[in-house]
């Protein structure tokens, strides 16, 4: 009994170091003079446990500045910049050779397949142009598509080059690269070129230059 006596007094001489607790009915001797709405402030100090832990981070933070922002010249913050900046870049660069038709505008040719024609034609009408062009592609707010006259420029790579990028700027057409895929804008320039010379129920009049489609 003595022996367990011991061990947990010393177990409790232990905490009590660690925490400088003060002893339950000694409040008294360490109660402050505040008194907030009937609430006193007893004068504790932090644990040493807390004061340690404090002490050794502001040394491991002297630590790392010292050492590693002005005493190494392997390290720096602007030369770690530039490295991922030109890792980018290099990926970029590697990815376009390896999908260089996703880049280049060259090999693009009119579609002319029923399959991709009404490819086309769906997404005419699903992502909103017959809102401004019509589903006859007449043109109302936007301008007729039927007839020979473009702003933009007509032919396949004129024609995917604007649903890409967008229309002029102010006029509410928005690009569509980023949510069209290739072959995507590319039915859909295609279904426009299909429709070039149909009578649309009330066509706009003609805007822009007159240019003959081009595949």
């Amino acid at each position: 009994m003595n022996k367990n006596s011991e061990n947990i007094s010393g177990w409790k001489k232990f905490m009590k170091s660690m925490t400088k607790a003060h002893e339950l009915g000694t409040e008294e001797d360490i109660m402050l003079d505040h008194d907030y709405d009937g609430i006193k402030e007893l004068d504790n100090v932090l644990p040493p446990w807390w004061l340690y832990g404090f002490y050794i981070t502001i040394a491991i933070s002297i630590f790392y500045i010292t050492q590693v922002f002005y005493n190494s010249d392997n390290y720096s913050q602007d030369k770690e910049y530039a490295a991922e900046v030109a890792q980018g870049k290099a990926a970029v660069e590697q990815y376009k050779k390896e999908h260089p038709e996703l880049f280049d505008d060259a090999n693009i040719v009119v579609l002319t397949d029923a399959e991709n024609i009404a490819k086309g034609k769906e997404l005419f009408t699903s992502k909103t142009c017959s809102a401004c062009h019509l589903a006859d592609l007449g043109g109302s707010i936007g301008p007729n598509l039927t007839d020979n006259h473009w702003i933009l420029g007509g032919g396949v790579k004129n024609i995917y080059n604007t649903i890409s990028k967008g229309g002029r700027p102010g006029k509410g057409m928005i690009p569509w690269e980023s949510t069209l895929t290739r072959d995507e804008r590319i039915q859909l320039a295609s279904y426009i070129i299909s429709m070039q010379g149909t009578q649309p129920a009330t066509p706009k009049a003609a805007q822009g230059e007159i240019i003959w489609p081009e595949e």
